[in-house]
């Protein structure tokens, strides 16, 4: 069994190690089944962060990726063919979400509107623009796993704008710690190109 986990510059005595190495399987399988159908996908939220920063900083509850709309159909066929279980949740044209040995995966769904700009495919804000540059990042790596992802940029947006995109979502401590994490990590790769 391989613990990509053990790639770790720091401990983490709050990461569930195992855990943490079933979604990182669950993150390489994804990785898979997208390129072996042509789709494209972006890690985002926590895994994103910490594939940027190169190292497991913290547990993390799910999986969330980014994927076209166009392509939604392709990626589920693929993830169920694997295993994968649909599970109930947003608008379809919004997000997919499926459930693997316990663990859960979200795809939320991205489209472009007239001037080319990647926005909310669907539900209640489809054609929202997401931040500018969201899928120009190109890959993060833990260990030997390289996955596409959200930019760091755009993460600290998302995680500073999303309570007042959707009121309903209150601001959580973790999002507060993972944005100080991406601007240190930023600031840092930005001293050291000047």
């Amino acid at each position: 069994m391989t613990c990509w986990a053990r790639r770790c510059r720091v401990t983490c005595p709050a990461v569930d190690m195992g855990r943490a190495d079933q979604q990182l399987r669950l993150i390489a399988e994804a990785v898979q089944v997208a390129g072996a159908r042509g789709v494209s996908v972006w890690l985002r939220g926590g895994w994103a962060m910490d594939f940027f920063l190169g190292e497991i900083t913290r547990d993390h509850e799910d999986i969330d990726w980014f994927a076209w709309a166009d392509d939604a159909g392709t990626l589920a066929e693929g993830l169920l063919l694997n295993g994968h279980q649909p599970v109930p949740g947003p608008p379809p044209d919004l997000q997919l979400d499926f459930s693997k040995d316990g663990l859960e995966s979200s795809f939320t769904l991205l489209d472009r509107d007239a001037a080319g700009r990647v926005v909310v495919a669907g539900g209640p804000w489809a054609g929202a623009p997401w931040p500018k540059g969201m899928l120009d990042a190109g890959p993060g790596r833990i260990g030997g796993l390289q996955c596409a992802i959200a930019s760091p940029q755009a993460q600290i947006e998302i995680k500073q704008m999303m309570p007042v995109w959707d009121p309903s979502r209150p601001r959580r401590t973790k999002d507060a710690e993972d944005i100080a994490r991406l601007e240190a990590a930023l600031r840092a790769r930005g001293n050291r190109s000047e």
